[in-house]
């Protein structure tokens, strides 16, 4: 096994200003401030093989932010230590640089006014590539990430998903090994975010380029990663594969029934009737309780069958439950 990030005891605390009401206290404070501490990420342990797509979840003001500028040497973690493909990210930073790449959905590395190209060309520069393996490198994201016709045109004339394509495609101008994705399908449209989501695979499968995701898109997450990290209030409560994480925390499936007739009422423990339309009816099934198969032996014995749909909980409903069976245990 050859670890990608591994991470032990990481944690991180800002000192936080007290503001003052009135004017000679917020006077005093100038001379004689004082401080009070807030942990942000309290001690956390994991790794990421190389080769891996890990989803990194949390909700807004959980430690995931501050988790990736520690593991990309922006931020100084208060104790504990980080390797990152062999690299301390903070004491080694300038090297870590050329082996990682990164894509943050609200902030662009872009040139705005100028056209991609030339931002390609700048990277190329500070990355020191080779211009023949620059130029190949770029002509093929270029071909994969259908940019062509972009290539030329202003990053301030370009769509959001045009945009996203080439910061994709930027971050893979040096070949890193790990690419830390922010939010990379935030405010795409369903047609975009489908191909954002097949380049990902595609690179990951073809390069083996490990991808660290952060996303509040629980498509993100459900189509991208086998595993998933959940990170709340500073501490992660959750590290487990995305499967097991539906087996275990939601106990509940739909079932979408459409009956010769209209049905009477369901006496059934564990399932209850979300909705009804005169032969279709929809049904939510406690499978702590009754089995789907019990469930559909109840239905074929007292009714007769049309059709039948059975749906999984969806990975949204999942991180929701996962948040709120959790929080009381971390507070």
């Amino acid at each position: 096994m050859t670890l990608a990030i591994k991470v032990k005891g990481l944690s991180k605390s800002f000192a936080v200003k007290h503001k003052k009401t009135g004017f000679l206290e917020s006077l005093k404070s100038l001379f004689n401030p004082t401080f009070s501490e807030v942990t942000a990420v309290h001690p956390i342990d994991f790794q990421v093989e190389q080769g891996e797509i890990v989803a990194f979840l949390g909700p807004n003001g959980a430690g995931k932010s501050t988790t990736i500028k520690m593991l990309t040497g922006i931020l100084h973690p208060t104790q504990g230590s980080a390797e990152v493909l062999g690299f301390n990210p903070w004491q080694e930073r300038a090297k870590l640089a050329f082996h990682i790449g990164s894509v943050f959905g609200q902030k662009s590395q872009l040139w705005y006014h100028l056209p991609p190209i030339d931002t390609f060309e700048l990277m190329s520069r500070i990355f020191e590539l080779p211009r023949a393996d620059y130029l190949k490198r770029r002509d093929e994201l270029i071909e994969r990430f259908e940019l062509g016709a972009l290539m030329n045109i202003p990053v301030r004339k370009l769509s959001l998903g045009q945009r996203m394509r080439c910061e994709m495609a930027a971050a893979l101008l040096h070949r890193p090994q790990i690419v830390f994705l922010d939010e990379p399908t935030i405010g795409l449209d369903v047609v975009v975010k489908h191909k954002i989501r097949d380049l990902i695979k595609e690179m990951n499968k073809e390069e083996g380029t490990t991808l660290f995701i952060t996303s509040h898109d629980a498509g993100d997450i459900e189509q991208l990663c086998k595993r998933a990290i959940v990170i709340n209030h500073g501490q992660i409560i959750l590290d487990d594969t995305v499967s097991n994480m539906k087996r275990q925390f939601l106990k509940h499936k739909t079932i979408h029934l459409k009956l010769q007739e209209v049905p009477g009422q369901f006496n059934v423990p564990g399932v209850k009737l979300v909705k009804q339309k005169g032969a279709g009816i929809r049904l939510s099934v406690d499978t702590s309780q009754i089995s789907i198969e019990n469930v559909l032996s109840y239905i074929v014995q007292n009714y007769q069958l049309v059709d039948v749909t059975i749906e999984d909980p969806s990975m949204e409903e999942i991180i929701t439950h996962i948040y709120e069976q959790r929080r009381e245990e971390v507070d």
